[in-house]
């Protein structure tokens, strides 16, 4: 039996970063640049204006009030997308639009708010500061200037700024193409009614989501029944078109263990007992021309989700370029007990709240059978309890997973 770090050293240390490529800036979304992107250009690229208003000089408004306003001519009207800038010779004013171009001379918009809105003359009730409801050309973004550092993960907020900069492109690590499939006679298509020994099949669509949700382009290739002959073939048609594939079933040692019994004759995969709960039986290793990564995880559902979890998508996230690769943790005090095995790390579905001191805590969701999909859909965290802790009493502090993903 080997350890949940060595088993994970070994995983991380088969694979890298995909090489960089140029995607147009929508399809790059959720990927991770792969070098620092730098301003070609100037945001904004001209003064313009902030308001709807009139372009003034500040001196010829200095004066005016509610009471006492002042009145101006107007000789000329700018829109957003006007190419040419009208002059503003002084005691005049410019009716202007927000984004429009400001004369040269402007020494600040005055918001149509604060006048009577007029079009030959307008009469002006408040005086703006010096250069207010102007923006001025470069205050946001000069040449030259560090953009985006590489290894960001794009979100949409980054894409706006690089479109407003002129770029269509971007260089980043791709998103890794992940393929599913889960093995077993027993396994039954969701949709179609299930005899007597079968089951709905749950475990491939778990774990495409998973990967989905951890940023790869993942595909679930459905159910290989437990046949030699046909997950071979299965994994020779799937080996060109991935980055990585991931298993579930066949990896104890049952007579009927198909994944076990092929794989081990197959590249650099090894099956070993990790020291872990749930999740002990687990395969990893290369396969093919191109040493494409596999991952054999166990059938069980929350073992396989659990697996994932721990190795799989460490895995997926440095392939993708990311620096920080596991799930964020946090320190929570546990407010109902539970017993673990000796000698293995104990993974416990839990469910993280904040009580009433503002501290995290956690307890326990349902039992801790491999088989309860219903709890681990209750959870919202993994509880990891050291290898030497046989008994977890309330009021310990466990470090714990947080599964749920935020929403930036």
């Amino acid at each position: 039996m080997i350890g949940v770090e060595e088993h994970l050293a070994r995983c991380l240390s088969a694979v890298g970063p995909l090489p960089p490529i140029d995607m147009a800036l929508l399809e790059a979304v959720d990927c991770v640049l792969a070098q620092d992107v730098v301003s070609g250009t100037t945001l904004p690229a001209f003064d313009n204006s902030a308001m709807d208003g009139y372009a003034v000089h500040v001196e010829d408004v200095a004066s005016a009030t509610e009471k006492d306003p002042v009145v101006l001519p107007v000789v000329g009207d700018l829109a957003a997308g006007a190419r040419e800038a009208l002059p503003l010779v002084r005691g005049s004013a410019v009716r202007i639009m927000t984004g429009a171009p400001v004369p040269a001379s402007t020494g600040a918009v005055v918001p149509v708010e604060w006048t009577d809105g007029g079009v030959a003359r307008v009469s002006i009730r408040r005086s703006p500061r010096p250069g207010q409801h102007v923006r001025r050309s470069g205050e946001d973004i000069t040449p030259g200037e560090l953009l985006l550092s590489a290894g960001t993960r794009l979100a949409p907020r980054h894409v706006g700024l690089l479109a407003a900069t002129g770029l269509d492109r971007v260089r980043v690590r791709p998103r890794p193409r992940v393929v599913v499939f889960s093995t077993g006679s027993e396994l039954v298509e969701p949709g179609r009614p299930v005899g007597f020994g079968q089951i709905h099949e749950s475990n491939g669509y778990a774990l495409t989501a998973a990967a989905q949700d951890a940023g790869a382009a993942a595909v679930r290739a459905g159910v290989v029944l437990d046949d030699a002959r046909l997950l071979m073939s299965t994994l020779e048609d799937h080996l060109v078109r991935a980055d990585l594939v991931i298993t579930s079933g066949g990896v104890s040692a049952g007579a009927y263990d198909t994944v076990k019994e092929v794989l081990s004759r197959l590249g650099t995969v090894r099956f070993d007992r990790v020291a872990m709960q749930p999740g002990m039986p687990q395969g990893f290793g290369t396969l093919g021309p191109d040493s494409t990564p596999i991952f054999t995880l166990p059938g069980n559902p929350v073992s396989s989700y659990v697996s994932f979890e721990v190795f799989v998508r460490p895995a997926l996230r440095k392939i993708m370029g990311e620096t920080q690769l596991h799930r964020p943790t946090v320190s929570a005090t546990v407010t109902e007990g539970w017993s673990s095995v000796a000698g293995k790390r104990q993974f416990v579905r839990v469910a993280l709240t904040t009580d009433g001191a503002g501290r995290q805590v956690v307890h326990p969701v349902g039992g801790h059978g491999s088989h309860l999909v219903a709890d681990l859909a209750q959870a919202n965290a993994l509880a990891v309890v050291p290898e030497e802790t046989t008994r977890v009493v309330p009021g310990d502090t466990l470090r714990c997973m947080v599964l749920e993903r935020s929403r930036r």
